[in-house]
């Protein structure tokens, strides 16, 4: 017969189902020696027998599951309802014994919290904490018995059903367990957490208290003081005026009462008990293994632990020591891709960059800058260069590295971290100083060409007539030379271009006054292979422009049978030839492509539709040429005014003019590592996805892109047949995890305490309503905004504003529709930032939340100027 009723020792965790999160806790606890207030639960087998009395629940639950959850009404309605018949079921007789008996045998004179727990509750991708009711200092047998038929109504509130619905979970499927514990009547009570509920930081014990019952605290009713413990040590107090206690009434219930005006400024705990307290918590972390947030209680000075459930609201931290302390940047934000990446993705990267400074959490790839940071020029250095990519992750690395803690550590390191860098960069310096001071500039173009077409001929060599495990082998070994090889052959033509321009600016800033000159030399680069990719792409849709047949066709074209789909349509095979010219160049491009398991443009072609259509609703045919030719005169005519600011100075001004030859001919090649790197990594992809089929038709894998859930060294060992274990459970169990890291917002910079580190802007001279970020490109634009999450499918019109999480070169057909642009991560040198300058649209990057800021179709101004957005008017109507 299964039980209706479970005592606490009883239980532990295995109990889950029977006992819900809050039972099974409290039972874990009990029987791991924790000083927890005895008690019972009454099982999920007394409330699933209790329900199926009645004959109306059925139709109940056919309800919730019509429901629309926008409409509040409709929800409070039907939820009244469903309570208000619970409350009325009469509790079996079998049931109600069992419950009488385990009270009886806990005791008839105390007093006791009646909780729900529910089956879902405190799972690891959700927390049901706080969805159904408490009741306290029920005592008695008719008391109790009422509290527990109201806890088992309590699984039908708004809040929950609502909250279950959105997260997937069948109503008819959580059944629910009600915990009866004895209730200590406390002097304080409070809630503790093990890890910094704000910042994440793990050494930190975070604990809030006040006077009376925790209940009041939980539910926001009382103020409470804050201590922080990290270490042993009390590093912080913030003591709260506790005006109000809520405390348990002899007679049964609670009360609410004042607290004497000399005692409400008291510290609610003593010091003594905030470090036991601490050290209780750190040794019920330890049991569960993750960080806890505990409840507590403290009567006449014994400390008694009422709840612990799991934190669900930390991002994870990467599988390394705490300490010594180590500086973590986010990869996705430098590479304009935050988004969690498949285990096959972030293997790749794993092959492509140093183990030492790789490292994973929550599906992201994390850079360790530690050991290089501990050298006291690198501390000044990369900041500043950060601010070139993401300003808000230049703030925090500066922050961060200039503690106390940190520096004393950089004191004792050993900095061979900082001599590796530098074997490898001085050379690649020494060879870019010869290239800007006296390098055959068009010699070196050549050059360029030449290793980024003979670089990708080797690789599709290397790989022709491989298969099986010897493929995927080559694939590892290409990925492992691949950073080494761009650094040494492309990287010292690279830099001259980059260096030049802030040469420039020290230079000519001062004579003029401003930049507004070196900003326009950067208009309409030559040699950039992004930009030749958007103007190519502008050619496309003037061809289209002509051809109505096609367009008509590609509104309704699949991925499938796209270029067959164009036969006998007119004007169809001189499109498709157009169209596989631009494939056969920048097919492997596409958002996010850093990843991957992105899907490529070659592999999804009707992804560029949504560009083509922007180019032929927002520009004029040619246009797109017209400007850059506009932006190249541009260019000119500041060279001209720049080098006439040094005119009769005759060894300066030769020096302006070789800093802008190296620019203009060098600058576009910025682009031109991350080309060869996305063009080598389609040629392995390709590989992989014919291993996958060959899987697939073996029986091997369901579909190929399940391989994208195992790692380049797991592929190996599958097409070897030694791989361990189940494929399909260990892929279903990556899909899985996968979906929760793609609902986590990645931090820029975290530590290896787990503490996210942002340090605000300064807002100083800042209107009210003003939404603030970084200028990236001048000037200011006024438009309707744009929100854009993926560009796949998103269509600009003429005088909209793209606004975005970030952009990369898979945005770049956008670019030429926006009149402005605003991205939530970047700095003055990513993507979006470097493309607007050439494009000369206003462009203000590193805006945190702007795709929910700003709404979609408000009127908005762009300052690039001075880095602002502002609200010009709300969301128009809809237009045609």
């Amino acid at each position: 017969m299964k039980p209706y009723v479970l005592f606490f020792n009883q239980i532990d965790a295995s109990s889950l189902s029977y006992v819900g999160g809050k039972g099974a806790n409290l039972g874990e606890m009990t029987q791991a020696g924790f000083p927890v207030p005895g008690g019972f639960c009454i099982t999920t087998y007394a409330y699933k027998e209790f329900v199926e009395t009645s004959t109306e629940m059925s139709a109940f639950f056919t309800a919730l599951d019509q429901i629309e959850l926008a409409d509040l009404e409709q929800v409070r309605v039907i939820a009244q309802q469903i309570r208000t018949h619970v409350e009325q079921i009469p509790i079996p007789l079998s049931i109600k014994d069992a419950i009488i008996q385990a009270w009886a045998k806990q005791g008839t004179e105390n007093f006791y919290a009646v909780r729900s727990s529910a089956t879902a509750e405190d799972l690891p991708g959700a927390s049901f904490a706080g969805q159904q009711d408490t009741y306290l200092n029920v005592k008695g047998q008719e008391e109790l018995l009422w509290h527990v038929r109201k806890c088992w109504a309590s699984l039908f509130t708004d809040r929950a059903i609502v909250y279950r619905a959105k997260n997937g979970f069948d109503h008819r499927n959580i059944y629910l367990s009600v915990v009866v514990q004895q209730l200590i009547s406390p002097d304080t009570a409070g809630i503790m957490f093990t890890a910094d509920p704000v910042n994440g930081n793990r050494t930190v014990v975070s604990i809030d208290a006040s006077f009376g019952l925790g209940e009041a605290l939980v539910s926001g009713q009382v103020s409470a003081d804050l201590y922080k413990v990290k270490n042993s040590h009390i590093v912080s107090k913030k003591l709260a005026k506790k005006k109000l206690a809520i405390y348990a009434l002899p007679e049964g219930g609670t009360v609410t009462k004042e607290i004497p005006p000399e005692q409400q400024d008291q510290q609610a705990l003593s010091d003594r008990q905030i470090s036991e307290l601490a050290v209780l918590g750190k040794k019920i972390e330890q049991h569960y293994g993750v960080p806890q947030d505990i409840e507590f209680c403290v009567a006449k000075d014994e400390i008694y632990i009422v709840q612990s459930r799991p934190i669900t609201t930390l991002y994870p931290r990467p599988d390394m020591p705490q300490r010594p302390l180590r500086v973590l940047l986010s990869f996705g934000h430098i590479q304009m891709a935050t988004n969690a990446m498949k285990p096959l993705g972030l293997s790749v990267l794993q092959h492509i960059f140093p183990a030492s400074v790789f490292n994973l959490a929550g599906g992201r790839v994390f850079i360790d800058l530690t050991d290089i940071l501990h050298n006291p020029i690198a501390r000044k250095v990369v900041p500043s260069v950060l601010k070139n990519v993401d300003e808000s992750m230049s703030r925090a690395v500066a922050a961060v590295t200039s503690r106390p803690d940190f520096l004393e550590e950089s004191q004792s390191a050993h900095n061979t971290a900082f001599s590796s860098v530098r074997k490898i960069a001085v050379p690649i310096l020494r060879k870019g100083w010869k290239v800007l001071r006296s390098g055959n500039l068009e010699h070196i173009l050549d050059e360029v060409a030449i290793y980024t077409r003979e670089h990708q001929k080797g690789i599709q060599q290397a790989l022709d007539g491989k298969q099986g495990a010897e493929r995927i082998i080559i694939v590892q070994k290409q990925l492992k030379t691949l950073l080494l090889d761009i650094l040494h052959n492309l990287i010292p033509y690279v830099f001259p271009g980059i260096i030049s321009v802030f040469m420039l600016k020290k230079a000519i800033t001062p004579r003029l006054g401003h930049d507004d000159e070196i900003n326009k030399l950067n208009k309409s680069l030559p040699h950039n292979v992004t930009s030749e990719m958007g103007l190519e792409l502008g050619d496309l849709a003037d061809l289209l422009r002509e051809l109505p047949a096609v367009q008509e066709y590609l509104k309704k074209a699949d991925d499938q049978t796209f270029y067959s789909g164009l036969d006998g349509i007119a004007g169809g095979e001189t499109f498709r030839r157009a169209f596989a010219g631009f494939m056969d160049k920048y097919g492997m491009r596409c958002p996010g492509e850093i990843d991957m398991t992105v899907t490529r443009w070659y592999e999804a072609p009707t992804r560029l539709n949504s560009a083509l259509f922007s180019h032929l609703q927002s520009l004029r045919a040619g246009e797109h040429r017209l400007r850059f030719a506009e932006g190249q005169k541009e260019a000119e005519t500041a060279m001209h005014i720049m080098l006439d600011s040094v005119k009769g100075k005759y060894f300066r001004s030769k020096i302006i003019k070789r800093l802008i030859a190296v620019y203009r001919q060098l600058g576009g090649l910025r682009e031109q590592h991350k080309y060869i790197l996305i063009a080598v990594m389609a040629e392995c992809k390709k590989a992989i996805m014919e291993e996958a089929d060959i899987l697939v038709q073996q029986g091997i894998l369901r579909e190929s892109k399940d391989v994208y859930f195992l790692t380049l060294d797991e592929l190996v060992n599958l097409l070897q047949h030694n791989f361990a274990g189940n494929v399909d459970e260990l892929i279903a169990k990556r899909m899985e995890e996968h979906g929760r890291y793609q609902n986590l917002k990645p931090p820029r910079v975290m530590t290896s305490e787990g503490e996210i580190v942002i340090v605000p802007l300064n807002k100083e001279n800042v209107s009210a309503g003003m939404i603030i970020g970084s200028p990236v490109s001048a000037g200011v634009a006024e438009g309707i905004a744009r929100v854009i999450l993926r560009p796949e499918s998103a269509i600009l019109r003429e005088g909209e504003i793209l606004v975005a999480p970030h952009t990369d070169p898979g945005w770049t057909p956008l670019f030429q529709s926006a009149v402005a642009v605003i991205t939530e991560v970047g700095g003055l040198m990513t993507h979006g930032a470097v493309v607007a300058r050439e494009y000369g649209i206003p462009a203000v990057v590193g805006v945190d939340d702007a795709t929910t800021l700003i709404k979609d179709g408000e009127k908005i101004r762009v300052n690039g100027d001075l880095g602002y957005i502002e609200i010009l008017s709300p969301k128009l109507e809809e237009r045609e």
